[in-house]
């Protein structure tokens, strides 16, 4: 490693140390260099930094899990995910159109939905489409936005999707979170699903942000949204109230602990 880049990866640290993440290209721009030039420098750091996702972490960073398991995640705090989804059903009105996010978090909902009711449900997640598919509501459409399937989200992706998230009246969004910080915002593991939860955040008449207590105080790689941005936060148990109490005012107010 040659001097010019050692400062080029010092500076690249410090950046990352920083804003938690870093994307490519503003590592290009940072250090005055081509982006192929920052790959061959982070290739030569010992694996200190990863890129993944068009965005450079540190490597050694545990609030930075590069791999999700969906299996694994679905019976991690299978409860308190069934009492987040309880309370999120109450909020569902008649006539509805309801986006719901990929992951674990919103799977109860599937199965919690009354029968008979009159609803919409967007989703671009398979296991969301799939769970309702299989439920006999004679009243519901299902709407599933397909793009570039990704495996381990279970999940599709791509302008597609955004795009046909636009082009709805969403009445209520149902955004789930790998990681909800209080300084750094929501945060999931995977870029692919930044623009879809944006693109819902951003259009619905109403923002739900849905994440169990294990996922309180943590930021993941790929942030998608600051906590102003939901119009309520739903959270669970003890360490939900603590989270809630510590909050300023203007974000403890939306917070709703079941």
């Amino acid at each position: 490693m040659n001097g010019r880049s050692a400062v080029r990866l010092e500076r690249l640290r410090e950046a990352i140390r920083r804003h938690g993440a870093l994307p490519l290209a503003d590592a290009a721009t940072l250090c005055d260099v081509s982006e192929m030039t920052v790959r061959r420098d982070i290739a030569a750091s010992n694996g200190a930094i990863v890129s993944f996702g068009g965005h450079l972490v540190m490597a050694d960073n545990p609030q930075f899990a590069v791999a999700y398991n969906l299996d694994a995640q679905r019976d991690r705090y299978a409860k308190a995910k069934q009492r987040l989804c309880e309370a999120v059903v109450s909020m569902i009105e008649e006539g509805d159109t309801v986006f719901v996010d990929c992951g674990t978090t919103l799977m109860p909902f599937c199965a919690l939905l009354p029968r008979e009711m009159n609803v919409t449900i967007v989703t671009y997640a398979l296991n969301v489409a799939n769970a309702f598919s299989q439920r006999d509501m004679p009243n519901m459409r299902l709407v599933v936005l397909g793009g570039l399937y990704y495996a381990a989200s279970d999940s599709f992706g791509g302008q597609d999707v955004t795009t046909a998230i636009r082009r709805l009246g969403i009445n209520k969004a149902l955004i789930s979170a790998a990681g909800v910080h209080a300084e750094k915002g929501a945060s999931c593991f995977h870029f692919h699903e930044v623009a879809p939860k944006q693109a819902a955040i951003e259009h619905a008449e109403r923002r739900i942000l849905v994440a169990d207590e294990s996922k309180l105080d943590v930021m993941r790689a790929a942030f998608f949204a600051e906590l102003s941005d939901f119009d309520t936060l739903l959270t669970s148990g003890d360490p939900g109230r603590t989270w809630r109490d510590r909050m300023p005012a203007e974000v403890g107010a939306k917070i709703d602990v079941v």
